[in-house]
């Protein structure tokens, strides 16, 4: 098993565990009880609550430990227990972790008011810490996490106590309220400086809000500290029923939250009070399907090398037998599409019929998106089945999170399998703000990544809980990149995490810069798969600047827009013809650096189209 140090600063997420004090309440422990001395009382039953987080999935769980300080255990009359109270919670949360997860010793606030606004001293502090470090030492820790702290004082003297006698990890969280401050005024920017040149590893928030404060907090945090970032909030704010305290944030609502607290750049994620093992379950699920990460031992492994794990009898369908489209890209030669969008309505045989033009002039295949811009058109799937069915050309379907869950997404993919669709292209989809319904609902279970992890894992015979399916999938797997992003940095990392997954070759987003696609295929080439460039004949000046100012991550250049401009203060006709050779020229130029093309077909009009691929035939 790797050392937890290992895990810092890399690209992977981790997932804490939930609350302890809220499973042994759940339990039948009443709050004027001390919870830390149960390591002694009830070792049994602080190891099913430990158990409970690992079996969830939880890659670190904490020591039952939270207030077994000297000062919080006097009023209890356990202060003479303290060295044996904190050396049995870190042998039980050891037995409970075993090879499957990391032990943090846990560490909170004293209680007391220490210098300049109180009689307890700096050193008094540090040598309260330092005697609860010492203990759980001994109990065999492979980290500290010092949380829920609202004065950077206190959160010092821990730390210097950790310092002083070890050089394992520290994880350090403070705690807000409302306004997004501690109680004693910090705001998230000074939170994180200071902690940072604390010399804590990991630098976080837990407890007193829900996700959604934290996340605000986080995202500041972000802006002022490289070190890796901590999130373990509340389920929510409790709510007062019958006179008890119930925390409201539901699994699915924490989930939701854990994704975001990913995106802001967190790497440690979990839940503080009122979260339960169906919280943890549930978020890291979720942050496990959209950001692949490393190993902590070869038996909990999140990208796994599916050839490995694949049932012994099943035998893997070679790229070049899947489709005609799978056997071009694995042969090295050169594929045409185009796109064309689903019918609006019910009746598909006027989309039919422009395809059949296609087909006749001998593309390779016709990509078929699945609601763009969150439009409300015909099923992609359904399209694509009349395409095949129909027309005979093979269908690239286009595939996206937004609109199903992780069983449905499933169910969709089986059944594409099962109507004879080999060739998809994985998409994590747009929001439906961007389209005519914006109150629609998202659910983004997972993104492209875990979605192309889901298709590989398909085609090896195994659903996502590795288990048999039976007959394997044969899908070819396609992904989307931009080369345009505007934080490249990313899409490259994400790029690689997509090939990791599973990728085959790759579509971009359409291409006018032809400069821009080439260094980004530069970026790539240490996990280049076959990529076929997106070329959208424009049809008007106006047609490019919505092209360059509305649709994300597409550059169009002001030699382009001018040249537009131009055409279209002629006629529409020039506009469209000048888009056309423009079109043309981006594909010659890019021609040796890519193994197809994507044409866009404007307003459905296949015509456009097919005189771009007239630039192949005269090269």
């Amino acid at each position: 098993m790797k050392k937890f140090r290992d895990l810092i600063g890399g690209e992977g997420v981790y997932v804490f565990d939930g609350a302890v004090g809220t499973r042994l309440y759940d339990k039948g422990i009443y709050i004027n009880r001390s919870y830390d001395e149960l390591n002694l009382t009830q070792p049994d039953l602080v190891k099913e609550v430990h158990d409970e987080y690992v079996a969830a999935g939880a890659d670190i769980i904490e020591t039952n430990t939270f207030g077994a300080t000297r000062p919080k255990l006097l009023p209890y009359g356990l202060e003479s227990k303290l060295h044996e109270i904190n050396v049995a919670a870190a042998r039980i949360a050891r037995q409970a972790a075993g090879e499957k997860a990391f032990v943090a010793g846990a560490i909170g606030p004293l209680g007391l008011r220490i210098e300049p606004f109180g009689p307890t001293s700096f050193d008094e502090a540090k040598g309260y810490y330092l005697e609860q470090v010492n203990a759980l030492l001994e109990g065999g820790v492979d980290l500290f996490v010092l949380e829920t702290f609202s004065e950077l004082e206190i959160i010092e003297q821990a730390i210097r106590a950790v310092r002083e006698v070890s050089d394992l990890p520290i994880v350090a969280q403070m705690t807000i309220q409302m306004d997004g401050k501690t109680a004693f005024g910090s705001t998230p920017e000074t939170i994180a400086t200071r902690l940072d040149e604390l010399g804590a590893d990991i630098v976080g928030l837990n407890c007193g809000m829900g996700p959604n404060h934290l996340l605000n907090a986080l995202e500041k945090m972000r802006a002022v500290t490289e070190k890796d970032l901590s999130a373990q909030p509340n389920a929510g704010l409790p709510r007062d029923v019958q006179g008890r305290q119930f925390y409201m944030g539901s699994p699915e609502y924490m989930a939701t939250f854990a994704k975001r607290f990913v995106s802001a750049g967190a790497r440690f994620i979990g839940g503080c009070c009122g979260t339960t093992p169906t919280h943890i379950k549930l978020i890291a699920d979720a942050v496990r399907s959209i950001s692949p990460r490393q190993a902590i031992s070869e038996a909990r492994r999140q990208i796994v090398a599916v050839a490995e794990i694949k049932p012994p009898d099943i035998q893997v369908v070679p790229k070049e037998d899947r489709s005609l489209w799978s056997k071009k890209i694995a042969r090295g030669e050169f594929v045409t599409s185009v796109e064309v969008l689903p019918p609006k309505g019910c009746d598909a045989d006027k989309t039919l019929e422009s395809i059949r033009l296609l087909h006749e002039a001998g593309v390779d295949g016709v990509n078929i998106p699945d609601g763009p811009r969150a439009q409300t058109r015909m099923s992609a799937l359904a399209t694509a089945v009349l395409v095949q069915e129909k027309v005979g050309i093979e269908p690239v379907l286009h595939y996206c999170c937004r609109d199903r869950n992780l069983l449905g997404m499933m169910s969709d993919l089986l059944g594409a399998a099962a109507l004879g669709l080999h060739n998809l292209l994985l998409i994590t989809g747009d929001p439906p703000k961007m389209g005519p319904y914006p109150d629609a609902t998202a659910v983004f279970d997972i993104d492209s990544i875990g979605l192309t992890n889901m298709a590989n894992k398909l085609n090896h015979g195994l659903d996502l809980g590795n288990n048999p399916i039976g007959k394997p999938t044969e899908f070819s797997i396609g992904v989307g990149v931009n080369p345009g992003a505007i934080n490249l940095d990313e899409e490259i990392r994400r790029f690689e995490w997509k090939v990791e997954a599973g990728a085959e070759y790759a579509i971009t987003q359409p291409v006018f810069d032809t400069e821009q696609l080439r260094h980004f295929l530069e970026r790539i080439s240490h996990v280049r798969v076959p990529v076929v460039a997106g070329i959208w004949p424009l049809v008007s000046y106006r047609n490019a600047e919505f092209m360059h100012n509305e649709v994300p991550g597409v550059n169009v250049t002001q030699e382009i827009l001018e040249r537009m401009r131009i055409a279209s203060d002629k006629s529409k006709e020039h506009s469209r013809e000048e888009g056309i050779v423009i079109a043309r020229e981006s594909l010659l130029e890019v021609r040796d650096a890519i193994q197809g093309v994507q044409v866009s077909a404007p307003f459905g009009n296949v015509k456009y189209a097919l005189q771009v691929f007239e630039a192949l035939e005269e090269s």
